[in-house]
């Protein structure tokens, strides 16, 4: 059986992010410094399906979610929507790809505009992409406050009138606004009260049913990401370094780091605590990026090999990790 042609592909892409040279530097002509947000990233997202991304603070799942939706250009490598690549997207090709594939960003105290009204957000998002004739935006205002589960009357109000799991739920209004067949979700709930991400999370899965939506979910909570996600991808300094089914990945991880991962998540019951040691040591700079595997400053199982060449991770399979220890366990 030929599997489905990705919805979306990354291919190999990298972010730099140069810091500003000082007087010194430049008189002695030294080059600058970078943040190496994203080191090669190759990753497929599946029509329909719901793809989790985690990692620690700092590994490049949120530079990734905007390199997705071209709020970072990439410098290098490519992201294609179907077939097209998305860096060569201007004027009206743009906009369409914009309308296609949108974010929801993860402080719902920021991303609104707090001098408009509800009404406003949305008639905006419709009035910009064309979405309604105007005679019609007022319906389609009521259609998708009642898809997010907010009152008619909320329409009328300003975001600080709402508490941040509705202003939540308005950004997920207005994503929506302009009927996108992918919604990069970056750190949805994490500014949210415990009490109401299961509300949100919930809210977005059924929306996903309805409205056959592909998801990608960036989050630093394990348990919510295996609660969504059919998939899930593990990033480390900017590369991802083992994805797979959900279950598959978190119930026999590969890579020594998803491995780590999992053994420093709090769990309730004792008894289900993990004895294994997780990483040590802090996340390298990714400024002064290791060189060989880029967990070999931290991991306990690393050897000689790990320290001289990049393990790449493997272009088939369902269940992959870029690790030399697992790569010759299957040879």
């Amino acid at each position: 059986m030929t599997e489905m042609k990705p919805l979306l592909s990354v291919q190999d892409i990298t972010k730099a992010f140069p810091f500003p040279r000082d007087l010194l530097q430049r008189l002695r002509r030294q080059p600058g410094q970078a943040v190496h947000a994203l080191n090669g990233v190759t990753l497929d997202i599946r029509r329909g399906e719901t793809l989790g991304i985690v990692g620690e603070s700092g590994c490049g799942k949120s530079t990734l979610a905007r390199c997705l939706v071209r709020l970072h250009d990439c410098d290098s490598g490519r992201v294609l929507f179907g077939d097209t690549d998305i860096a060569t997207l201007s004027g009206a090709a743009r906009r369409a790809f914009n309308a296609k594939v949108q974010m929801i960003f993860q402080d719902p105290y920021s991303s609104l505009n707090p001098r408009m009204r509800v009404r406003q957000i949305l008639t905006e998002a419709l009035s910009v992409h064309r979405m309604r004739p105007a005679a019609e935006i007022p319906a389609r205002i009521a259609e998708l406050l009642d898809l997010v589960r907010l009152p008619m009357d909320a329409a009328d109000k300003y975001p600080h009138e709402f508490s941040g799991g509705q202003r939540q739920r308005i950004g997920i209004a207005r994503a929506l606004a302009v009927e996108p067949q992918v919604l990069v979700a970056d750190e949805l709930v994490s500014a949210l009260d415990v009490s109401v991400q299961a509300q949100v999370v919930n809210l977005l899965l059924a929306l996903q049913d309805q409205l056959h939506l592909t998801v990608v979910f960036v989050a630093h909570d394990l348990r919510l990401v295996r609660h969504i996600s059919h998939r899930v991808a593990v990033m480390y300094l900017g590369k991802v370094v083992e994805v797979g089914p959900t279950e598959a990945l978190f119930s026999a991880p590969l890579h020594p780091y998803t491995q780590a991962l999992l053994a420093a998540a709090p769990e309730i019951d004792p008894a289900r605590r993990s004895r294994r040691v997780a990483a040590k040591g802090e996340l390298p700079s990714p400024v002064n990026l290791p060189q060989g595997c880029l967990f070999n400053t931290r991991c306990p199982l690393a050897f000689e090999r790990c320290f001289k060449e990049r393990p790449a991770l493997p272009a088939s399979g369902d269940h992959r990790a870029a690790c030399h220890l697992t790569q010759a366990e299957k040879e």
